[in-house]
């Protein structure tokens, strides 16, 4: 049997259960994803990421981990990343007013991403972390308030230079990055966590902006994560639950190769497949229909609180549902997981600290 290891789960604390350690050891699992609630120091964060990888070391240790409102960790030396919106409003700037330095704003912009990629990277590194789902690729049309600062520009061409520059400084760090949410969130204001969003504009309008990105950051862009919003002038079924969407457009007519996440599972916008009208399905029919549509991985978020039966659930129903024959384990796929994986050795904490390259970093920061 093919080996595929596409499920991303959480854990509910911070160390290690002996229900934790089992739901890791299943061949399905390929990976975990933290939250704030599983910090509370960096030497806690350092064993805890050091137990997973005892478990399987090739578990893959995630964490949205942006900047701005969306950085998990924040004490303990942890740099507080801007958002990103700081980064296309230091380009608009044109390097004059108060933070003025030498060079025009763009470029001074790109050099501020690219510091920020580094910083973020390295101290994640530094704790055991492998890969943030960063940077946000979306569209700040200034309507979308789960989007919102998270977005570096309106422009695409500005988004995808600020990007390329972030993800300069991930890789840097020794990170791969994931490019969110394809095909874009920023057009629309619902909040997909608790409701289902649609945006009513065409393929052509969508691929000319807020998709543009992508196929100009295809030599970079290692991941993706498609958006939990209907775009029925393509497809009834939200973009990370659809073939033409991610086998047709992202795989096809753009070229991407690297891998695909599906957003959180346990979101209002996830399981509602066929539609505002469908019925919300299960975990595993929801797992089972990402991964049939494209998706390379899938995530299922803060489920293992209260005792995790919807994790048990979703690892049971999967298993099952791939002997009866409703989804087939790619090696494909999971080559693109391994390829996530940090091929170089992190920097430890109190060395980074010391780094030239690290303190100029921190200085370039708006």
């Amino acid at each position: 049997m093919t080996e595929h290891a596409p499920l991303i789960i959480d854990v509910a604390g911070t160390q290690l259960t002996a229900t934790d350690r089992q739901r890791l050891a299943h061949p399905l699992v390929g990976g975990v994803i933290l939250f704030a609630r599983n910090w509370e120091h960096r030497a806690q964060l350092l064993e805890l990421t050091a137990a997973i990888k005892a478990v399987r070391g090739d578990l893959l240790i995630c964490v949205d981990h942006e900047g701005g409102r969306v950085q998990r960790f924040k004490t303990d030396g942890f740099t507080h990343i801007p958002p990103m919106r700081a980064f296309g409003e230091l380009w608009m700037d044109d390097g004059k007013g108060s933070k003025h330095r030498e060079g025009s704003g763009a470029l001074r912009a790109m050099d501020a991403a690219t510091a920020a990629g580094y910083v973020l990277g390295s101290e994640l590194r530094a704790c055991g972390v492998d890969f943030s789902f960063t940077p946000v690729l979306d569209l700040d049309y200034g309507a979308s308030g789960v989007i919102g600062d998270r977005a570096f520009a309106r422009d695409p061409r500005v988004v995808a230079m600020l990007a390329r520059a972030l993800m300069q400084g991930l890789l840097q760090a020794g990170m791969a990055n994931c490019g969110k949410h394809f095909p874009g969130h920023g057009f629309v204001k619902a909040d997909s966590h608790t409701e289902i969003p649609v945006d009513r504009r065409s393929l052509t309008a969508i691929l000319a902006d807020d998709a543009a990105p992508y196929p100009w950051l295809s030599t970079v862009l290692t991941s993706v994560m498609p958006a939990h919003v209907i775009y029925p002038k393509v497809d009834n079924r939200p973009a990370g639950f659809s073939t033409k969407w991610l086998q047709d457009i992202l795989r096809g007519r753009l070229r991407f190769d690297g891998a695909i996440f599906s957003d959180d599972l346990s979101m209002e916008g996830a399981r509602r497949l066929n539609g505002l009208d469908g019925e919300v399905v299960s975990y595993t029919d929801a797992g089972v229909a990402a991964l049939n549509a494209g998706c390379d991985l899938v995530l299922l978020c803060n489920q293992s609180l209260g005792g995790g039966a919807a994790v048990d659930e979703l690892i049971d129903g999967l298993a099952a549902a791939q002997a009866a024959g409703r989804w087939q384990a790619s090696g494909a796929s999971e080559a693109r997981r391994l390829a996530l994986l940090p091929e170089t050795l992190p920097q430890p904490w109190d060395d980074l600290m010391v780094q030239p390259a690290y303190m100029h970093a921190l200085d370039l920061l708006p």
